[in-house]
């Protein structure tokens, strides 16, 4: 029958591999995360859940290491510790890389925010443009017709001055004759001899 400390350092062991692959799967899920920004810090957070119970299972396992009765199993658990510590290490490592990872992520996502308001302000000022122009190019319009509007008027109102000199023209020849008729008729009346 096993001694109670041997179950306690095999349960360690076995909680230390656990959670170590959970530590390799969550890494992986990181690297394969392509966003949003709450799904990779969600998953960064379950990474430093995990190192902290790893961490806290392999200082139990060093603390049954230090009270083993044999020298050789002392010994042996605490290479394998020290094996333990190494690869958390390595980990730590990986998990600081997965922090800078989202940090250089949060801040691509923080400029492609930037550049997407950028890409509407313009989108807004060539909507203005556009309205301006259109307002331009109907004012243009307006003004052509506009312009064929007063040439038409300035053509009737020459138009009309000669007809008004014309008939200033007719009415004076009118009344030339009408004098020249009226001096004929006196003439004959008053002097018939001449």
């Amino acid at each position: 029958m096993a001694a109670p400390q041997d179950v306690h350092v095999r349960i360690c062991n076995q909680e230390i591999v656990k959670f170590d692959l959970e530590v390799k799967a969550l890494i992986q899920d990181i690297r394969d995360c392509s966003g949003p920004l709450s799904a990779l810090t969600e998953l960064n957070t379950k990474v430093k859940e995990k190192f902290q119970q790893l961490r806290h299972r392999i200082q139990e396992l060093e603390q049954s290491a230090k009270e083993q009765d044999k020298e050789s199993e002392k010994q042996l658990l605490l290479q394998e510790v020290e094996n333990h510590k190494k690869q958390m290490l390595r980990k730590t490592t990986k998990e600081s890389l997965a922090q800078t990872s989202s940090a250089i992520t949060e801040s691509l996502m923080g400029i492609s925010r930037m550049m997407s308001q950028q890409v509407q302000q313009s989108e807004e000022a060539m909507q203005t443009l556009v309205t301006s122009s259109r307002t331009i190019l109907d004012a243009n319009e307006e003004f052509k017709s506009m312009s064929g509007t007063i040439q038409l008027g300035r053509k009737l109102i020459t138009k009309y001055n000669r007809r008004e000199l014309t008939d200033k023209l007719l009415i004076f020849l009118a009344l030339a004759l009408f004098l020249a008729t009226v001096l004929y008729i006196v003439k004959k009346r008053l002097f018939p001899f001449l």
